[in-house]
């Protein structure tokens, strides 16, 4: 992967190459000379439109700006910029998975978290697996915040790191980040000794991971597919399957259920039935619903999270037959989307039971908050 050759050259090198021998092939055949208002088409990209794209950060931070940032500036940005998504000290696992949790004071020394080793953390966070400071900077600096990627200064990135790193104990209150001692601070993350290079994806040259000869012989003729989670670590954060990422039809366990015996995939497995309150014709509670398919992670009933608050929804629609609202959002809610609200896409619920959905609808077209 990321050796002592400047891959940024070889990068540049081999793309001219290949332009400048594909305009030999062009020049040279028939559809070409009949067409040459293409050799008018493009023009040499700028210095400052290269700049623009070339802003990857490599592990020894090549290509990181200069600049610096304050864990007190950090916490500004991150609460009005990342605490929605990430939660008050990072260890929000609503809309994201945590950023912050289960490090110690020991890891920083050793550069090893043991907790990926001892299970005693039921769900691992970023700052447990991290072990290149380079690609923490490097991926806020180009995807944060979600709704804005690449709006955040080069000093706020470098402000927002430093604040994770302090809400994780690496650095103190009074933190300056910047290029000048990016390097040393990487020398204090939790998991910066967690890596090897002692594999063939590092060295292509070396010894491959698998061996051919040895792992296609005596093969299984059958697999069984499993997944476990600890018994003493199953509900310890609640029903783990309304807590996971948004994005997409893929839930978790539930975690409040007792383990299954084996593995069923999610194509196979049947679609939720309504339970015996619902069979026996009582009305569900909408509230309730909700909040068990996770609608409350990213939207609030009078304030917006990351999707529009309920009320906003029920006003925008006033003044509609509430029959042919709750319609209109039954329809939304399965089918997902983005635009009437912005950027930020709400996946398709094709996972949750027609009759929740319904309900749901229902709740938001009478504004019954």
């Amino acid at each position: 992967m990321y050796k002592s050759v400047n891959t940024r050259v070889q990068r540049r090198g081999a793309t001219l190459w290949t332009i400048a021998t594909l305009l030999a092939i062009g020049l040279t055949s028939p559809v070409s000379a009949q067409t040459t208002a293409w050799g008018k088409l493009g023009r040499t990209a700028t210095p400052a439109e290269i700049k623009a794209w070339d802003i990857d950060v490599r592990p020894d931070f090549a290509g990181l700006p200069a600049g610096s940032g304050a864990v007190s500036k950090g916490q500004d940005v991150w609460e009005s910029r990342c605490e929605s998504c990430h939660g008050t000290f990072g260890e929000s696992n609503e809309v994201f998975t945590p950023i912050i949790g289960g490090t110690t004071a020991e890891d920083i020394k050793t550069g090893h978290v043991a907790a990926l080793r001892n299970d005693s953390q039921p769900q691992r966070s970023t700052m447990m697996k991290v072990s290149q400071l380079s690609v923490l900077w490097d991926y806020i600096n180009r995807a944060m915040p979600w709704n804005q990627p690449k709006s955040l200064s080069t000093d706020e990135v470098y402000a927002v790191v430093a604040y994770i790193l302090n809400m994780a104990g690496v650095v103190p209150n009074d933190f300056v980040l910047s290029d000048k001692n990016i390097a040393a601070t990487q020398g204090r993350l939790p998991n910066r000794n967690g890596t090897t290079l002692a594999h063939g994806m590092w060295d292509v040259a070396a010894k491959p991971d698998v061996q051919g000869s040895n792992c296609m012989t005596n093969c299984a003729t059958s697999v069984t597919i499993s997944s476990r989670l600890p018994d003493y670590a199953r509900n310890a954060h609640g029903d783990i399957a309304t807590q996971n990422r948004l994005i997409g039809s893929v839930r978790g366990a539930d975690t409040l259920r007792p383990a299954a015996k084996t593995f069923v995939s999610p194509a196979e497995r049947k679609p939720a039935t309504a339970g015996p309150a619902a069979a026996a014709g009582a009305k569900p509670d909408p509230v309730k619903l909700a909040n068990q398919h996770a609608c409350m992670a990213c939207h609030g009933v009078a304030n917006k999270v990351v999707g529009p608050a309920l009320q906003d929804v029920h006003k925008k629609y006033s003044g509609q037959p509430a029959a042919d609202v709750a319609r209109q959002l039954a329809a939304r809610i399965k089918a997902g989307g983005t635009g009437t609200w912005g950027n930020i896409p709400m996946p398709p619920q094709g996972h949750v039971p027609d009759a929740d959905i319904q309900a749901i609808a229902e709740w938001i077209a009478n504004g019954k908050f």
